[in-house]
């Protein structure tokens, strides 16, 4: 299992052994939305924030 640390507030995380480039994850302490951007090394940033269409 591999540690990232989470870019808003520096929270360890462990990632799990099947976590894979690209999975969204939520950090513990702050419940921010990250993604995996690299696995070798383990690597996350925030996640994009998805635009809402407001029924356009």
């Amino acid at each position: 299992m591999a540690n990232v640390t989470c870019t808003e507030c520096a929270a360890d995380i462990t990632l799990a052994e099947n976590t894979e480039v690209g999975e969204i994850i939520v950090c513990p302490d702050c419940g921010v939305d990250l993604e995996v951007i690299s696995l070798d090394p383990p690597t996350v940033e925030l996640a994009p924030m998805e635009q809402e269409d407001w029924g356009e």
